[in-house]
C-alpha cells in the first residue's frame, strides 16, 4: 500500500472511531433512563435529528458507494434508534413524542420519495441528496447557538458537556479533511461549521472553568 493509500485508510479510520466515539455518548443517557426509568434531564430531540441525519447520510453514502459513510450512519442511526426507544419507553408523555417522531420521519420519507421516484438522473439525485444533508446537518451544529449565548449570559458551563465537545471537534475535523480529500463538499463544507463551534465551546470552558461555575452557584445560594 502506498503513502496516499495509507492516508486514506488512517483517515477513513478516524473518521469511524471519532464519530462512533460521539455516538455513543449517548450510552450514558440510556443507562439514566434505565437506572431511573425516567427521562429527567435527557433532551429527545438531538437523538431523533442525529438519527434523520444518520439514515440521510447513509442514502448519500449508499448512492456514492462509500464505504466509511455507510459503516458510521448505518452504526449510528441504530444507535440513536435504541436512544429514541428507551425515551419513548420511559416517557410519560409518550403521546408528544411520538407526534414528533411521525412528523420528523413522515418528513424524511417525502424527501426519500422525492430523491428516488422523482429525479431519475443518478449524478442529479446525489447532488440533491448531498445538498440535503449538508443543509441538515449545518443546521444540527448551529442549533445550540443559543445554549452558548446562555452560557456567556450565566457564566457558567455546567449545561456543556467537555467530552461530547473534544469529540464533535475530532469528528468534524475528521470529516472535514475527509471530504476535503474526496473533493466532496458536500461533506466537507457542513463539518465546518462543527469545529467553529466546537473551538467557541472550549474557549467557554477555558473562561468559564467548573471550579468558577461551583464559585458563582454558591455566591447565588
Amino acid at each position: 500500500m502506498d503513502a496516499a493509500g495509507a492516508a486514506d485508510t488512517l483517515l477513513s479510520g478516524a473518521c469511524v472511531l471519532f464519530t462512533l466515539g460521539m455516538f455513543s455518548t449517548g450510552l450514558s443517557d440510556l443507562k439514566h433512563m434505565r437506572m431511573t426509568r425516567r427521562v429527567d434531564n435527557v433532551q429527545f430531540l438531538p437523538f431523533l435529528t442525529t438519527d434523520v441525519n444518520n439514515l440521510s447520510w447513509l442514502s448519500y453514502g449508499t448512492l456514492k458507494g462509500d464505504g466509511t459513510l455507510i459503516v458510521v450512519n448505518a452504526v449510528g442511526a441504530a444507535l440513536q434508534t435504541l436512544y429514541i426507544s428507551a425515551y419513548v419507553h420511559y416517557c410519560p408523555r409518550k403521546h408528544a413524542v411520538l407526534l414528533q417522531t411521525a412528523a420528523l420521519f413522515g418528513v424524511l420519507l417525502l424527501g426519500f420519495g422525492y430523491f428516488w421516484l422523482l429525479v431519475p438522473n443518478t449524478e442529479a439525485r446525489l447532488q440533491q441528496l448531498g445538498l440535503f444533508c449538508s443543509v441538515f446537518t449545518i443546521s444540527m451544529y448551529l442549533s445550540p447557538l443559543a445554549d452558548l449565548a446562555k452560557v456567556i449570559q450565566t457564566k457558567s458551563t455546567q449545561r456543556l458537556s467537555f467530552s461530547l465537545t473534544i469529540a464533535t471537534l475530532l469528528t468534524s475535523a475528521s470529516w472535514t479533511l475527509y471530504g476535503f480529500r474526496l473533493r466532496d463538499p458536500y461533506i466537507m463544507v457542513p463539518n465546518l461549521p462543527g469545529i467553529v463551534t466546537s473551538l467557541i465551546r472550549l474557549w467557554l470552558f477555558w473562561k468559564y472553568p467548573q471550579e468558577q461555575d461551583r464559585n458563582y452557584q454558591l455566591l447565588q445560594t
